[in-house]
């Protein structure tokens, strides 16, 4: 591996970790992002996200002086560009990051560079768009300079160990990007290096995760089917998991996350009349906070006025990542309806205990499945509460230990969860 400076554009979940593990391999990396804070603050050696062993990876890579930072690229050998790709309001991708990336990049690249882009696109974005920016310059990729697309397939609360042990999908324009992408990735990491091509890697990406979404929508369709049949769809998904060929995911309140909420919309955007399954599959799964705002309504009998506390924020159980949360956009649904929403999570601090986020609600809902609301105890939430009634939208209270405590416990996706129903004082 001839090529030992990198630079990172983007600092956020993927760039600043994959930086911090590449100055530690000796490499001299520097770390670009248009947040002025980010800046100062991984110059600092401190790290702005929540994430197990990065803030003594990055702390021990800024004091070795292999990894720096700053607001705009620099000359380097090696670029990766880990920026967001969000959607637009129309279900869209926004390229604005990656096309503001690659104009930046532009400006210092030289012949024989390579540019790596991990952030996730439609297809066709690597050797379309991306590399139309890169070329203003007037290289022409290819010919002056390397380029590839290798996707990030990690698991925030896990970033450091699935970077470096995790099968990574390398896609170069042509076959020296991708040997040459190859070697940068087999500096760190442990898995298997799957050499394909750029247009391939990306959709390979999205197929994972729209994989995924598709499957929780089954499941949450499956959810609503068995609330009008009046069985349990938990005991039902169990059942149907002993098939060994079966694997049915949870249902829920709905799907969050960079990934899984927003991958399977690149798809439908490059081939709309073809995704039909994907598009219906996240209408089902953007549905859900809404179905579970009906099932509060149902609870209380009008949740206008009423004082309603929610357990957990964040877009799944033990992460500190608040994106596209359906949690955070159900309260913002049962706001909207009316009612007095106390919010609670003990992974991005709210502030206060759970028993004193109930203090007087009418309703209790969990949203996620944190290991700490495993330790709560009904029998003091239901002293706190006006009445003694809980959502559960994860499938993961014990309904006996509550019911003994004096709880109507409702669940998504069970019988009875559909039902016009009163608490107990």
């Amino acid at each position: 591996m001839a090529k030992r400076s990198v630079c990172v554009v983007g600092l956020g979940y993927i760039g600043l970790p994959t930086a911090a593990i590449l100055a530690s391999r000796g490499f001299e990396v520097f770390g670009a992002d248009i947040n002025a804070s980010t800046v100062a603050e991984v110059a600092a050696g401190r790290t702005h996200i929540r994430e197990s062993k990065l803030d003594t990876l990055l702390s021990g890579a800024v004091k070795s002086g292999h990894l720096r930072a700053g607001a705009r690229p620099v000359v380097a050998e090696v670029f990766i560009v880990a920026v967001p790709t969000p959607i637009r309001d129309d279900h869209g991708a926004n390229l604005d990051m990656v096309v503001g990336a690659a104009l930046s990049v532009a400006q210092v690249l030289k012949g024989g560079d390579l540019v790596i882009l991990e952030s996730t696109v439609p297809p066709g974005t690597t050797i379309g768009i991306f590399r139309e920016t890169l070329e203003r310059n007037g290289l022409v990729a290819g010919r002056d300079f390397l380029l590839a697309h290798c996707p990030e397939r990690v698991l925030p609360g896990n970033l450091l160990a699935e970077l470096i042990g995790n099968d990574r999908i390398i896609g170069g324009i042509d076959e020296a990007s991708t040997k040459t992408a190859a070697d940068v990735y087999r500096t760190f990491v442990r898995g298997a290096l799957v050499e394909t091509d750029a247009t391939t890697a990306e959709l390979a990406k999205l197929m994972e995760n729209t994989y995924r979404d598709v499957n929780i929508a089954l499941a949450n369709e499956f959810a609503l089917i068995a609330e009008r049949l009046g069985i349990d769809v938990w005991d039902a998904i169990t059942h149907a998991n002993r098939h060994p060929r079966v694997n049915y995911l949870r249902p829920g309140p709905g799907v969050g996350g960079h990934c899984i909420a927003v991958d399977p919309w690149f798809i439908v955007e490059a081939a709309p009349d073809l995704a039909r399954l994907i598009s219906t599959a996240r209408s089902v799964n953007d549905a859900m906070p809404e179905h579970v705002v009906e099932l509060a309504r149902r609870a209380v009998g009008d949740v206008a006025g009423a004082v309603i506390t929610t357990l957990g924020l964040t877009y799944k159980a033990n992460v500190g990542d608040l994106r596209e949360s359906p949690a955070v956009t159900v309260v913002e649904h049962l706001r909207r309806a009316g009612a007095v929403v106390r919010t609670h999570d003990p992974i991005v601090g709210t502030g206060e205990s759970a028993e004193d986020a109930v203090a007087g609600a009418s309703l209790l809902v969990l949203l996620v499945d944190h290991a700490a609301y495993g330790a709560l105890d009904p029998r003091v939430i239901g002293s706190q509460m006006q009445a003694r009634v809980v959502l559960d939208t994860r499938g993961v209270l014990d309904r006996d230990v509550w019911e003994a405590a004096g709880f109507r416990v409702l669940t998504l996706g069970r019988a009875g969860a559909s039902v016009l129903v009163r608490g107990q004082g």
